[in-house]
């Protein structure tokens, strides 16, 4: 038997006893990222996060000692949360300052979202 208290499409997961957890699947999804500048500025990280993949697989193939190979594992990681945090910014100053109509009010969404900007990139460092 499934459960739903919103109209959307869902995925059900079986969770025991007869059970089924049935999550919301997200309907509106925005493009990313917006402007031409943010994709190209996306698209050129990726490369450059291809790059520093393909010499962390050229290392272990060669058998790199450990301590060197651990340093561009870091490195990726830091390149691939620098990615997120830049599309996580675009989306949010696109999200949530498109709502606001008083400049007043726009001004404080968007101290707001720098405020929350920098507590995440303070996090994926």
């Amino acid at each position: 038997m499934r459960f739903s208290l919103l109209a959307v499409p869902r995925r059900s997961v079986h969770i025991g006893h007869g059970y089924v957890y049935s999550p919301p699947v997200s309907i509106r999804v925005a493009p990313l990222p917006h402007s031409p500048e943010e994709k190209k500025r996306a698209i050129t990280r990726l490369r450059r996060i291809r790059g520093q993949v393909e010499g962390l697989e050229r290392a272990i193939a060669a058998g790199t000692d450990c301590g060197p190979v651990l340093q561009q594992i870091a490195a990726l990681r830091g390149a691939v949360n620098g990615l997120m945090a830049d599309i996580l910014d675009g989306h949010l100053h696109e999200e949530f300052t498109q709502v606001a109509v008083d400049p007043k009010i726009r001004k404080q969404h968007q101290a707001s979202i720098e405020q929350v900007i920098a507590l995440v990139r303070s996090y994926l460092k």
